[in-house]
């Protein structure tokens, strides 16, 4: 018997916890009306709902962000997965979505961040959530790092 069919169960038993983990965490948040889950490990956590680009159907996550002036920014690392992570695909496809910070809800739109913001971006981020960082070196995409602007 080779190691690999354990490994991988340990790695699908893992990604089975944390998606149990973000579930449960995205309950509480939710059902709290935000008073509780808006920090997640220390770190600010919004809850992002986009709408699936094949299904059509709403999907909400947990992220950490950061703000820069009145928008959120957030960092698709998805734990240095070789893909972008699936709200990143549905932003792309359809830029409009909802967060919920806290007690606080909004409409938002969103776009990637390029050049001289990215970089700029980047190092806050990394500076707030190192996290990013050690991902950007354990995957060969690079990370998105997108701005969430609240609606008008």
């Amino acid at each position: 018997m080779t190691p690999f069919p354990m490994a991988s169960r340990i790695k699908h038993l893992r990604a089975r916890a944390l998606k149990a983990f973000f579930n449960a965490h995205m309950a509480v948040y939710e059902a709290s009306g935000g008073r509780i889950g808006a920090k997640l490990g220390g770190l600010p956590c919004l809850l992002l709902t986009t709408t699936g680009r094949k299904s059509g159907i709403a999907r909400t996550t947990p992220l950490v962000y950061f703000k820069d002036g009145r928008n959120y920014v957030v960092v698709g690392s998805d734990g240095a997965a070789r893909r972008d992570p699936q709200w990143w695909k549905n932003l792309q496809a359809q830029p409009h979505g909802n967060i919920r910070d806290g007690r606080s809800t909004c409409e938002v739109t969103a776009r990637l961040a390029a050049g001289e913001e990215r970089a700029r971006l980047w190092q806050i981020g990394v500076g707030i959530n190192p996290m990013w960082g050690r991902y950007q070196t354990q995957t060969e995409r690079i990370l998105p790092v997108v701005i969430l602007e609240p609606v008008a």
